[in-house]
């Protein structure tokens, strides 16, 4: 994990914010920075490959098909 990952599941984990979130979770074709079942709630943590013409491509095809199943994605930087 990077330093802004373990910042962020140091706050995410152990049901802190009253529902449950696993980090690493392999959902489709893709694996989710920390994801809520509960909630239906993905938080993506972005560096700064995320920010290029590709990875805004990709992003925004990976933002589709969660939304598709019901899932909200919250994207942070990792800045």
């Amino acid at each position: 994990m990077t330093e802004a990952e373990r910042k962020l599941w140091g706050r995410l984990r152990e049901d802190r914010l009253g529902v449950r979130f696993r980090r690493q979770v392999p959902f489709g074709p893709y694996i989710l920075d920390f994801f809520s079942i509960k909630a239906k709630l993905a938080v993506e943590l972005d560096g700064g490959q995320h920010y290029d013409e590709e990875g805004r491509t990709k992003d925004l095809e990976r933002d589709a098909y969660l939304k598709k199943q019901g899932v909200t994605v919250l994207r942070v930087s990792n800045r």
